[in-house]
């Protein structure tokens, strides 16, 4: 099957991007974060909720496609996790999905400095805040992203062979530019000269340019992986058409980072665009390249839809809620310091482990005893997740507030606020 002739937002791929592409540095003002109208699933028999962990358990089928009818990024992660725990070990599993507005993060990232929570709380419900359960960096999620995600043996695993065949997806729709770069990430190339490639290398393109020669790549696709004893999961974005593009750096930008020295994996910004084509009939040559990819393995069977109704499905049910709640999102951040004990900032260090503050150190503070004394007592062995608003907290355990307190107060919601998340 060859993928051409179909429709796409708009195929400008035989020049350098210019109109779609933003980078990770300030921008003027954020408008509303937009909601494209949800494209159908890929066609192909339903599974009823009730046989899919047996049709997905089965050691018969060793290559599996599904497609998510749902939106709901905690849902979609969820059947993931389930697909990767119930799946046969020697089998070859593809999951395509697009979810509503979302910032995703690492499992091992700290969302105080991967994200500008004030921000994503000011948009709520419009953007949701989702710890997945693979490592990586921070990214933005919205309809008009495609993600891509297989789970196969551990020992058939890279990580640049599942973005070659994406690649191959994408070439087929005529984007010629796209290519898998040295950080296992998608790329469009943006050289001006065409040279001499293999059409085959899906590591070059005729607009390649020679190592840190300008203009830069554009990212389109970036992926995180989870490795356990037998299996391995391989996912990752593909901006396709977001409406969001402008937006996505103003959410990925902490203003508390600079006064942060955290553990964890921390995310590396890079100048990303749109690949100008629509999620239809992307879904669907990827459907096919993977099929074709794997064709030794043995026939695909049928796309199945899965979606709302899975979440009768116990194991997802589970992982749902539990990807929903505070404990998941806040208390698996990594030990972190937060360090405002500069002259002009409010004089105190704050070491957090877990989501709990375990020590408090006040200097150049300028509080008197008592009031040093109800901070502490107020503070140590808290949880974030339990502070809505700092100055409501500590009005309850302290009382009335001083203005230097009170001042505190302040300065800690603006660096470490609590957004609520979907369903707390």
């Amino acid at each position: 099957m060859a993928c051409k002739g179909l429709y796409t937002c708009r195929l400008q791929h035989q020049h350098p991007i210019a109109a779609d592409v933003t980078r990770m540095a300030p921008s003027r003002g954020l408008g509303p974060v937009h909601a494209l109208r949800r494209l159908p699933a890929g066609r192909g028999g339903f599974r009823a909720f009730a046989s899919f962990t047996k049709t997905l358990a089965d050691p018969k089928n060793k290559l599996q496609r599904y497609v998510s009818s749902s939106d709901d990024p905690y849902l979609n992660l969820s059947i993931e996790d389930h697909i990767l725990s119930r799946s046969p070990p020697d089998s070859t599993v593809l999951f395509l999905y697009v979810n509503r507005p979302c910032v995703v993060i690492g499992r091992n990232q700290n969302p105080w400095t991967e994200v500008n929570l004030g921000l994503l709380d000011a948009a709520r419900p419009a953007v949701d805040l989702v710890r997945r359960r693979s490592g990586g960096g921070a990214v933005f999620h919205d309809q008009g992203n495609l993600n891509w995600s297989i789970t196969c043996p551990r020992n058939d695993f890279t990580r640049d062979r599942h973005a070659e065949m994406v690649v191959r997806a994408l070439r087929k729709l005529g984007v010629e530019r796209a290519r898998v770069n040295a950080r296992h990430d998608i790329v469009l190339d943006q050289g001006l000269e065409e040279r001499a490639s293999d059409p085959g290398d899906t590591h070059r393109t005729p607009y390649t340019g020679d190592d840190g020669t300008l203009p830069q790549p554009l990212k389109v696709s970036g992926s995180a992986y989870k490795l356990t004893r037998l299996r391995a999961l391989h996912h990752a974005t593909t901006l396709l058409c977001s409406p969001n593009l402008h937006s996505i750096p103003q959410y990925l930008r902490s203003p508390a980072k600079k006064h942060i020295q955290a553990q964890g994996v921390e995310s590396v910004s890079s100048p990303v665009a749109n690949i100008g084509l629509a999620i239809s009939p992307f879904q669907q040559c990827l459907l096919h390249e993977f099929a074709e990819m794997h064709a030794a393995v043995g026939k695909a069977h049928v796309v199945t839809t899965v979606g709302q109704d899975h979440l009768n499905v116990p194991d997802i049910k589970k992982g749902y809620d539990e990807m929903r709640s505070r404990e998941w999102m806040w208390s698996q951040t990594p030990r972190f310091d937060l360090l405002l004990d500069k002259p002009n900032d409010i004089g105190i260090e704050m070491n957090v482990h877990h989501g709990i503050i375990k020590s408090l150190v006040l200097k150049r503070a300028r509080l008197s005893p008592k009031s040093q004394e109800g901070l502490r007592a107020a503070l140590l062995e808290q949880k974030l997740q339990d502070i809505d608003r700092w100055s409501t907290h500590l009005q309850t355990r302290i009382g009335s507030l001083d203005d230097r307190t009170l001042a505190i107060a302040k300065r800690l919601e603006e660096l470490l606020p609590m957004p609520k998340l979907i369903g707390s």
